[in-house]
């Protein structure tokens, strides 16, 4: 009967299942570009292959930039370079800021109060101008966009984390673990931490689009990938100086629309799938 009514809790509801498929088959179509756009048949992204600014056509539908290269090519490949980089920032910010989180929350008292301090003097800071500033500081280039990144989101994981770990840490059955002679690394591995994950993995995945964004707009200012290399963020860059051929912003605009879409869609699922309360 338990199991039964547990079952029924996760179920989402009719209404909430369309978000999720739609946000899912962006999020593999997006991937199958990642794994598989090397064995494509498209031009090449750096190659100049027709004339200057063409429109679209059935030759090129997302039509070429100013250097005569095709813009569909370029978004494609483009994706490789922001959806990994996205992937090594939040699982970077995920393994630093969990692990601070979970040791000020445990540990508490002086610990905590230093981790916690270095938390709200980073989250002080507007992400986009402490990124920039980080970025700046080391030098242009995707390398020194990443580890600014990393900077700006951690201190939310740590966060996260140290309130969950505060919560859990009080229920019955870890003070029978310690009662019953656990040591601190058990406690806090094997009966703390695996409570702690779900509101973890509900808030990295609706991050995952918001650091592609945060990466486009490095790179829109000049922090981020160098030309040619094909990156979303430069590509608009380089269709804002040419503001009325609207195609060459039009495919990277639209892949950065896509990807955050398509990861708060399924951060909103998951969120509704790992807590029915807050359906």
């Amino acid at each position: 009967m338990s199991q039964s009514v547990a079952i029924t809790a996760f179920r989402l509801p009719n209404w909430a299942k369309l978000p999720v498929i739609i946000g899912g088959l962006i999020v593999l179509f997006w991937t199958a570009v990642v794994l598989t756009i090397n064995f494509w048949p498209i031009d090449d992204p750096i190659e100049m292959v027709a004339k200057r600014l063409m429109p679209p056509s059935a030759a090129h539908w997302f039509g070429t930039d100013a250097l005569g290269r095709d813009v569909l090519s370029r978004t494609l490949h483009g994706a490789r370079l922001s959806l990994l980089m996205s992937c090594a920032v939040i699982a970077a910010a995920v393994g630093i800021g969990c692990t601070l989180g979970a040791i000020a929350g445990y540990v508490g008292g002086f610990v905590d109060g230093i981790i916690m301090r270095l938390v709200d003097i980073t989250l002080a800071f507007p992400p986009i101008l402490l990124a920039m500033a980080i970025t700046a500081s080391l030098g242009p280039g995707l390398e020194n966009a990443a580890i600014a990144m990393i900077v700006v989101w951690w201190p939310v994981y740590a966060r996260l984390m140290r309130g969950q770990v505060l919560t859990v840490k009080v229920r019955e059955h870890v003070e029978a673990a310690i009662a019953g002679g656990a040591g601190h690394s058990r406690t806090l591995l094997t009966h703390i931490l695996p409570l702690t994950w779900s509101p973890i993995l509900v808030n990295a995945t609706m991050d995952f689009g918001q650091v592609v964004l945060l990466a486009a707009s490095l790179s829109f200012i000049g922090l981020g990938a160098s030309p040619p290399t094909p990156e979303w963020g430069s590509m608009i860059s380089e269709g804002a100086i040419h503001f009325y051929k609207w195609w060459i912003c039009a495919g990277p605009g639209i892949a950065i629309l896509s990807v955050v879409l398509g990861f708060n869609f399924i951060g909103d699922g998951l969120r509704d799938y790992l807590d029915p309360r807050s359906r």
